[in-house]
């Protein structure tokens, strides 16, 4: 589910969250890092357990205007296209996402109901519905359309499941985008001919959970190192002016220019770059690429760097 760019967020995050505390635990601040990360794992599945809590709200509502006492013909006979869809029931019915859900706590949804009716209504009320329900079959593809769709324009802008989020969790707000977008991918990618849900796991292999880890533990190591660093690459900066998320990411792209020989020097610095842009000042990635790029240039002719495989540098 994470992305090198997500891991590198969410060491940024820690690293940062460190600076502006107590400065005396590295174990704390790892253990932080670990719980943050599985934290937008959590919010990930909680996404995914909305949409089957919001199915079950239509399925309740059906029943109930059935019953109605003048129930108009309409209501007798509802169009349940909503809850036959088939990417709903496949998330609906996916053993996977409820033993997670189960073995994680995340009972969020059944104490909060809320919630779901709050969205059901908005889907119910939209112009979306009304397209979608306009027939009484679909495909595969217009399902998956739908649930795309009411995701994007309905659940994720929603502010006040925004505010709940908040409420629970703070780090939730800024995993917020990045589980919109992996959501939302994870959806595109759904196939007619999938027979279960695959559900992603948090890291994509062990590689990538190492380098979490490392490149906090590294970093931070050598903090006093980068930051001499920088200082002689900026010596006309005064160092209080200098952004500390800024900061942060230079020492992390020193941190990733000496001491994982496998990561290349570009993309070490195109990914920075974008971090800055999402992260920090408007004119932060201008400043970083100018340091970075004066590093590596010194580094690489000195033999500082040495990067292992074709193409690296």
């Amino acid at each position: 589910m994470l992305t090198r760019r997500h891991i590198r967020a969410k060491v940024m995050q820690s690293l940062y969250a460190f600076h502006q505390g107590s400065k005396d635990s590295m174990q704390a601040e790892e253990k932080f890092l670990k719980k943050s990360t599985e934290d937008m794992y959590n919010l990930f599945l909680l996404n995914l357990e909305l949409l089957v809590n919001i199915r079950s709200q239509a399925e309740d509502y059906y029943k109930i205007v059935k019953k109605k006492f003048l129930a108009t013909e309409e209501e007798k006979n509802p169009n349940k296209k909503f809850i036959n869809n088939q990417l709903l029931h496949r998330i609906a019915n996916s053993n996977a996402l409820s033993e997670l859900v189960e073995s994680k706590k995340l009972n969020h949804w059944s104490r909060d109901d809320e919630y779901p009716i709050l969205i059901w209504n908005k889907i119910l009320e939209s112009d979306i519905y009304s397209d979608y329900i306009f027939t009484e079959t679909s495909s595969f593809k217009e399902d998956k359309e739908f649930v795309v769709d009411i995701f994007k324009k309905i659940i994720a802008p929603n502010d006040d499941l925004y505010d709940y989020y908040e409420d629970h969790n703070l780090t939730w707000i800024d995993d917020f985008p990045i589980v919109n977008t992996t959501l939302l991918k994870f959806l595109q990618k759904q196939k007619e001919s999938d027979e279960v849900l695959n559900i992603p796991r948090l890291y994509k292999n062990v590689e990538d959970e190492n380098f979490a880890r490392e490149l906090f533990t590294k970093t931070l190591l050598a903090d006093e190192e980068f930051s001499e660093i920088t200082r002689n690459k900026t010596p006309n900066w005064d160092q209080d002016r200098i952004a500390e998320i800024d900061s942060i990411l230079i020492k992390m792209a020193l941190c990733e220019f000496i001491k994982f020989p496998s990561i290349p020097v570009r993309v070490t610095i195109n990914e920075y770059l974008e971090l800055a842009k999402e992260y920090s000042t408007p004119k932060s990635s201008t400043f970083i690429n100018g340091v970075l790029d004066t590093v590596s240039k010194e580094y690489q002719s000195n033999g500082k760097i040495n990067k292992v495989g074709r193409g690296l540098m």
